[in-house]
């Protein structure tokens, strides 16, 4: 019994060391990856097209992905579990060509632009198109929200499609805001 308890706390052990090794291995395969980031246990990456600012938390089983463009990741980000990000769009009406033979370039997608201190709850779906799109500074995302829109710094979003129920601050309190960051300095 003894015996089985040892290799039972061995095969642990050596689990956290594999997936430890595996994480160390995955920041290296994105565009930028900043200190102090989270990723959590089973999410999809496009990876090569991908940047992630410092001190921001990716929850489990999130998927981001474009093909064609690039996904930005600001600093201080939060995403709940199951978040997916998709940049870029199918093109579908091409006359007399099948939709999966219809071919895109890098570049040729939008950049999906997620700017500093944004929260995205979980299971947030943000659906980037061929045009972009951006969540402003200081915005939160609503559970479940679809974003196919741009959203405005410091507000707040749900539904699907997301709209604006509430800004977080007044005009007043975004400057307070600021300021007091500011004063913080910038923390890598």
């Amino acid at each position: 019994m003894a015996l089985l308890l040892f290799i039972g706390r061995v095969g642990k052990k050596m689990k956290s060391l594999s997936e430890y090794l595996i994480r160390k291995y995955e920041v290296t395969l994105f565009k930028s990856y900043g200190n102090n980031s989270y990723i959590g246990h089973d999410c999809i990456f496009s990876y090569s097209n991908i940047s992630i600012g410092y001190h921001t938390y990716i929850g489990s089983k999130c998927v981001l992905q474009s093909a064609h463009g690039e996904i930005i990741i600001g600093n201080h980000v939060m995403f709940g579990a199951g978040v997916h990000i998709h940049g870029g769009n199918h093109i579908y009406n091409q006359v007399g060509v099948y939709m999966d033979e219809v071919h895109k370039e890098e570049g040729q997608d939008g950049v999906v632009l997620i700017e500093d201190d944004v929260w995205v709850g979980s299971n947030a779906i943000i659906l980037g198109g061929s045009h972009g799109i951006k969540l402003g500074e200081g915005c939160v995302v609503g559970a479940g929200s679809v974003v196919t829109k741009d959203v405005p710094a410091y507000s707040v979003v749900v539904g699907s499609p997301a709209k604006v129920i509430k800004m977080r601050f007044t005009d007043e309190q975004i400057l307070e805001h600021k300021t007091l960051l500011n004063k913080k300095g910038i923390s890598k």
